[in-house]
């Protein structure tokens, strides 16, 4: 059997996309349409639910609301209290902006999850980033907001090695953690689908034989399976993904919440 006739399992290659057409800008790729398109539906959904809200919500806007009731309550009230309302503008917007985008690697004809190219994750953590900073330097004070980071009534010792932990943890690996988890999760997801239905569409279709069918179908089976796993992860990472942005925030703001 030729090298060419084995079965290759797909690799880094599907990550790689080319300008959408010959001369477009470089940067003008598949993940750019597809985050304003994810951008543009949510403004849309979002436009469209409360436009004209109705006293007794129906139809969109009963959806739309809630999605608004699940992020007040199971991301933002617990971590910012009573300010919770001010924050749900950003929150809810980060919340489907990461799922919409998140699910784009299961719809047909799209199956490219948006985050699983980091420059996305990195650009929703470090907007947070740098608002979690700006709203404890404004409330706090540049020496408090970072005096508050470090734990109270502690043997003065562990302080040698708490300090530089913290600060550490605060100002550098929180903001790649952010981004990190979730830009992981959705390349692992992606890579996964990828490869069991190359294996079921190889065996199945490309070259089928009778020991070769039963591992295709497996793989079609796999591919199924995991597709519906696929999207309660995409789910439950942009909930943590949210669900850090309301922590980090709250944090700045009161840091004994």
């Amino acid at each position: 059997m030729r090298p060419s006739d084995d079965f290759q399992a797909p690799g880094l290659d599907l990550f790689h996309f080319p300008p959408l057409w010959p001369g477009a800008p470089y940067w003008l790729t598949k993940p750019i349409l597809m985050a304003g398109v994810g951008i543009i539906l949510i403004c849309a959904l979002l436009w469209a639910a409360f436009a004209r809200p109705a006293l007794v919500p129906r139809g969109l806007q009963n959806i739309a609301e809630m999605g608004y009731l699940f992020v007040r309550e199971h991301a933002a009230r617990p971590f910012l209290g009573k300010d919770a309302d001010r924050w749900m503008g950003l929150l809810l917007s980060i919340f489907l902006l990461t799922w919409i985008w998140n699910l784009m690697g299961v719809i047909p004809l799209v199956q490219l999850p948006v985050t699983s190219f980091l420059a996305f994750p990195a650009v929703m953590a470090l907007t947070v980033y740098v608002i979690k900073i700006y709203v404890g330097v404004r409330k706090w004070g540049a020496g408090a907001y970072v005096s508050n980071l470090i734990p109270r009534g502690l043997p003065k010792l562990a302080y040698v090695l708490l300090i530089p932990l913290e600060l550490l943890q605060n100002f550098v690996t929180s903001l790649f953690t952010h981004m990190l988890r979730l830009a992981a999760n959705m390349f692992a997801g992606h890579l996964l689908l990828a490869f069991f239905s190359a294996v079921g569409f190889w065996f199945l279709f490309e070259r089928p034989t009778p020991l070769g069918v039963p591992v295709g179908v497996l793989g079609v089976v796999m591919a199924i399976v995991m597709t519906g796993f696929e999207m309660f992860i995409q789910f439950l990472q942009a909930y943590l993904f949210v669900l850090l942005t309301a922590m980090f925030i709250g944090d700045s703001l009161d840091p004994e919440h």
